[in-house]
């Protein structure tokens, strides 16, 4: 049985800790390092940074900062974002990356998350999808920061990933990022049905019982950003995270679901 996580989703964007509603206008919301800090004392599950700049302008990860980041993190720490070839992966893990997610170079070379799973070990191989809808409303895997359509379903792209090597599937739902109402929780139970290694959902959530739905309707690990960095109706740049009784008891009580 895999330990059920919950775990904030930090966006990076030339630097800074940005958060976005549905993809777009990126908000400032502080300085990534001093979150990693606030983080280490909150003791949080796991840590995921994506950099949305570098996966926009097809840029290779920023090493150097990344590194930095790395430093100050005390969790397990997965990084995705311009990830391209077996170098760029190779050179993330030492400087500090727990785990590494592939997303767009997926979808062109599956070959590379089955021969990163060879070499890193498929637990440290995290795939990736960015989930949309096309013109006729059908849910479909999304390419090019959610601006292009693919012919992938949710569904049969887990399983793709999962096959090629993949030891997690990220899922992330562009229209339910950063609205706060909920996950897309029938395809969380779509997907993860589908595949036999853990799901993290991301995308919607609003308050802690959204990410126990999720982890009631199939996945391993809920995987949040609005809820972690915003505080209040008035949504103030707070970072923050339950303590350890609290997840506890919530997944306690997912369990009994």
């Amino acid at each position: 049985m895999y330990h059920n996580r919950l775990i904030p989703c930090l966006l990076l964007d030339n630097g800074k800790l940005v958060k976005t509603v549905q993809f777009k206008k990126p908000v400032y919301v502080g300085d990534p390092i001093n979150a990693v800090k606030i983080f280490n004392d909150k003791e949080v599950d796991e840590l995921i940074f994506l950099d949305i700049n570098a996966t926009r302008s097809h840029k290779k990860p920023d090493f150097e900062y990344l590194k930095k980041i790395a430093e100050q993190c005390f969790m397990p720490l997965c990084y995705g974002g311009g990830v391209n070839s077996l170098e760029d992966i190779g050179a993330l893990f030492r400087i500090g990356m727990e785990k590494v997610s592939v997303n767009a170079a997926a979808l062109e070379r599956p070959q590379l998350i089955s021969e990163a799973a060879q070499i890193y070990g498929s637990q440290s191989i995290v795939g990736a999808m960015d989930v949309g809808k096309n013109m006729f409303g059908k849910i479909i895997v999304k390419a090019q920061n959610g601006t292009k359509n693919t012919k992938y379903s949710p569904k049969e792209y887990a399983k793709r990933l999962q096959d090629a090597g993949a030891g997690e599937i990220f899922v992330n739902v562009i229209p339910n990022d950063g609205m706060m109402t909920g996950y897309d929780y029938e395809l969380i139970h779509e997907v993860a049905d589908n595949v036999q290694v853990p799901v993290i959902a991301c995308g919607g959530a609003g308050s802690l019982q959204d990410c126990r739905r999720a982890i009631d309707s199939g996945a391993s690990a809920a995987a949040a950003g609005s809820i972690f960095v915003f505080w209040g109706a008035n949504k103030a740049v707070l970072i923050n995270y339950p303590d350890r009784a609290e997840t506890d008891d919530l997944f306690a009580s997912a369990a009994e679901r």
